[in-house]
């Protein structure tokens, strides 16, 4: 009886189906993307603001004061007073009431200053709709809760990662998909109009959650409706990842305010809905569920949208020897193949997100035009596709895994202790070291979903993913913290962690025209360079017969 790989063979490995199927949940990246990088522009410096004076607002409207007349009354006097004082986190501690007059309200000081005091509140901003900071009043001393934001975003995906991945795992890609859109779309909208930080707080978790069920489930259907030889547009859809981040910009640039940020990056969520019409479950989830009827109507489905036909002798998809149950880390780590994947594979999905996201706030510190700056990481990012397009088919997956891995290790380095006086130099170096472990933050999804049998895929990857998530909340105070003692100390620890991380990927079996394993017993046949493997066979024999 034939596999299953051949039977996709016979119906298309990538045709009119897969490509449109792929064309359509690329879109996800677009939007996961923007919702991953949107504190950017979300949490934006914004602008001018400063501590109002107690009694400061009746007065102003007395005497029909502008907002700079109030602020030349109210700063002006603090900083004559005491040169150190910024205006912001400090007022004079004064009250003005109805005896203050509008052509001198400190006149009763006579030529001295009055004393100052702490700001706790009562901030007054030029931009006040331009982000959440003057929003929620996220400066000063509560200017880290802006991280907190971050933070609790990355915490959504780690959530999203466990709980989303497992219930792909055992109710359907396509299900999880689709509530996680809805998801995405409501707490979208929810966080563009929360009342308070609080509420901001639980329902940008809650997106993120969402969030990374969308990215994570559309990347695993993808790889699972094409053949062995195609799997290449796991790459691809990387570039939709980036597209979102050099869309973001240009949107933030064209709405003033961040609750219309907030619903751009959110609203199209709800269209992806309609893939419900034209998207199907993945047969290989199927095939694992015992539900080989469904799968093999599937099948025909995909052959005669590719204008190919299958054996009408094919009879029901079925398992003969594994057992399905529930996925558990357990799982991941029985076998000794299994275990030594499970292991590498979340070390470099830290070290790739750590690294990633540090030398992106890295550049972000260098000041200059916030969108042009942010515009241009974003495009480094495309070349890094290409590369990988152009080599992996050719060289295998582990050789540029471990070279993006070593190259941005090298580039960290010597980015760490070029002189300041050749600013070109450095950023030019620091570049390439962000188009390396870019490289090497794309191969990680592809290789990790080929590394993985059917009936725990969807859960290795989004449970070896969620270390990138972890990456993602540590990256921040590891970046600005380490900085705090040497400047380039942060660069140092990117490198040592790279360098680590591209000797260990090179221990990992090699999948280039590999079918996707169906079983662990699969996953342990894999051939390795390092290990006592036989020789690679493009199509094994599998558990899964139709």
């Amino acid at each position: 009886m034939p596999s299953f790989d051949e039977v996709l063979k016979e119906a298309g490995e990538f045709g009119r189906f897969q490509k449109r199927v792929f064309f359509l949940l690329s879109q996800t990246g677009i939007t996961f993307s923007s919702l991953f990088a949107s504190v950017v522009f979300l949490g934006r410096a914004p602008g001018n603001f400063w501590c109002r004076i107690p009694g400061a607002a009746e007065l102003s409207e007395r005497c029909g004061w502008t907002l700079e007349e109030e602020r030349n009354f109210t700063v002006l006097p603090l900083l004559l007073g005491n040169e150190s004082a910024a205006g912001q986190c400090e007022r004079l501690d004064v009250t003005w009431d109805a005896s203050a007059s509008c052509s001198s309200p400190l006149g009763r000081y006579g030529n001295g200053s009055p004393p100052l005091a702490p700001c706790h509140g009562h901030w007054v901003y030029e931009q006040p709709k331009a982000s959440i900071v003057g929003e929620y009043d996220l400066v000063c001393g509560n200017a880290w809760m802006l991280d907190l934001s971050q933070a609790i975003l990355n915490l959504g995906f780690l959530a999203g990662a466990f709980i989303l991945g497992y219930a792909a795992d055992r109710y359907g890609r396509i299900l999880i998909y689709l509530l996680s859109c809805l998801g995405v779309g409501i707490c979208g909208i929810i966080v563009a109009f929360s009342p308070n930080f609080t509420v901001f707080l639980i329902f940008r978790f809650l997106q993120g959650m969402f969030g990374k069920g969308t990215w994570m489930t559309c990347y695993v259907i993808v790889t699972e409706i094409v053949g062995s030889d195609q799997r290449m547009v796991g790459i691809v859809i990387q570039i939709f990842f980036t597209l979102g981040i050099i869309i973001l910009p240009g949107i933030a640039y064209l709405i003033p305010t961040w609750q219309g940020i907030q619903l751009a990056i959110s609203l199209p969520n709800f269209l992806f809905l309609l893939y419900y019409w034209v998207v199907p479950e993945s047969p290989r989830w199927l095939l694992t569920r015992k539900k080989g009827e469904k799968a093999l109507k599937i099948m025909r489905s995909i052959a005669k949208h590719n204008g190919k036909f299958l054996s009408p002798h094919y009879s029901e998809i079925t398992i003969t020897n594994e057992e399905v149950s529930n996925p558990s880390f357990l799982d991941l780590v029985r076998t000794p193949q299994m275990r030594r994947n499970t292991l590498i594979l979340m070390y470099a999905w830290f070290t790739s997100a750590l690294i990633y996201q540090g030398l992106v706030m890295r550049l972000g510190i260098t000041g200059g035009n916030l969108y042009l700056d942010f515009f241009i990481s974003g495009a480094v990012e495309l070349p890094s596709a290409f590369l990988i397009i152009v080599t992996m088919d050719r060289i295998g997956r582990r050789l540029p895994f471990a070279m993006g891995n070593i190259v941005a290790s090298v580039a960290c380095l010597i980015t760490a202790f070029l002189p300041e006086d050749i600013p070109w130099l450095k950023t030019t170096v620091a570049t390439l070291g962000r188009l390396s472990i870019t490289i090497a933050f794309e191969v990680v999804y592809l290789v990790n979903s080929e590394l993985y049998p059917t009936t725990l895929r969807n859960f290795g990857v989004s449970l070896c993913s969620s270390l990138c998530d972890l990456g993602g909340i540590i990256a921040p105070f590891l970046l600005f913290r380490l900085a705090a003692i040497w400047l380039e100390l942060p660069l140092v620890i990117f490198s040592i962690l790279a360098a680590v991380c591209g000797l260990l990927v090179l221990l990992l079996p090699e999948t280039k025209g590999m079918s996707l394993p169906e079983t662990v017993e699969d996953v342990e046949q894999l051939p390795s360079h390092f290990g006592k493997c036989g020789k690679k066979r493009k199509h094994r024999d599998t558990n899964s017969y139709i």
